[in-house]
């Protein structure tokens, strides 16, 4: 097997028949040898009756695995074990591929001797993206969007690599790094705050970079379309996505810190301040939906604080 797309999926069976279809619909991979896995993150719903019959409807080869253990890390892990291919790739089940999307990332894999690829995500056309989404701003990567442009280029894993509803790996990869941490990245449907948890990628290749010389290359033309929950159009759901990135980080800080002020290091109450007067005159001078990236930023410092609080009282 030559290519492993997997799709890690919980209680969302009616996204899958779209999504695959738009799999089957691929062009310019004729006899090269590849399959679709659905890896069900413990589903209650009818995904696995759902996946046994577009197996049996769809000109491509489709195979099914199950992940009892609640998690996308420990999802995407059993989709690592449960394939054998050359390379594998992500796709979220809510993620129309355009035609040529696995074409594209073979061709940049064998034209670069790559150890990962990514492409482009765009949000569905049909998406209306409400006024406080600001386009100057990065808020619509928290959507998943993402565009290096119109030229092939290399990342450096760092500051520039592939998220996580297009990226793909050579399987040397998972030798090199070993596997996705279960303990960052979203659990369960993502709607409440303790499943909304972001970052699991950007673990995975900052660990990818820091193991040495590393070949990531970016696609253009291998695109993908993310169709956009109503619920992830809320403030609510930006403001649960920073929070939490603060909790977790600090939750894991490992660095040792003199001043101290409730297990919180005590310049971050400075910073607070700061961020709220910030925030206020932004909210007054433009208006509170042009604020909210400042919004955004303050919860990511509440969040901060308390995962260093939380990490404190754990290891007393």
């Amino acid at each position: 097997m030559e290519f492993t797309v997997i799709i890690c999926t919980y209680n969302r069976a009616a996204n899958l028949p779209r999504c695959l279809e738009a799999l089957a619909a691929q062009q310019g991979v004729e006899g090269r040898d590849w399959e679709v896995l659905v890896v069900d993150n413990n589903s209650s719903d009818e995904t696995p009756q759902v996946v046994a019959d577009l197996a049996k409807k769809l000109p491509i080869k489709i195979r099914y695995a199950r992940e009892t253990e609640q998690g996308l890390n420990y999802a995407r892990n059993t989709g690592i074990r449960e394939s054998s291919s050359t390379w594998f790739s992500y796709v979220d089940d809510d993620i129309l591929v355009s035609r040529i999307w696995l074409a594209s990332l073979l061709d940049a894999f064998e034209a670069n001797d790559a150890d990962a690829v990514g492409g482009r995500i765009h949000l569905d056309p049909s998406v209306v993206l409400p006024k406080w989404i600001r386009p100057d701003t990065d808020m619509m990567g928290f959507l998943g969007y993402q565009d290096f442009g119109d030229e092939p280029q290399r990342l450096d894993g760092r500051q520039r690599y592939p998220f996580g509803g297009n990226m793909a790996f050579h399987r040397r990869v998972v030798d090199r790094i070993g596997y996705f941490n279960p303990k960052l990245g979203r659990k369960g449907a993502g709607r409440k705050r303790s499943e909304l948890f972001k970052g699991a990628e950007t673990d995975y290749f900052h660990r990818l970079a820091a193991s040495g010389e590393v070949r990531i290359f970016y696609a253009p033309n291998a695109i993908v379309y993310h169709q956009v929950m109503p619920f992830q159009l809320e403030k609510r759901y930006f403001r649960t996505i920073h929070f939490n990135a603060g909790y977790q980080r600090a939750f894991h800080d490992d660095k040792a810190y003199a001043n101290r002020w409730f297990g919180v290091p005590r310049f971050y109450f400075a910073q607070l301040g700061r961020g709220i007067g910030k925030y206020l005159a932004q909210a007054i001078t433009k208006g509170p939906d042009w604020a909210f990236r400042q919004q955004m930023n303050l919860a990511h410092m509440i969040g901060t604080m308390l995962g260093y609080r939380a990490a404190g009282v754990d290891n007393k």
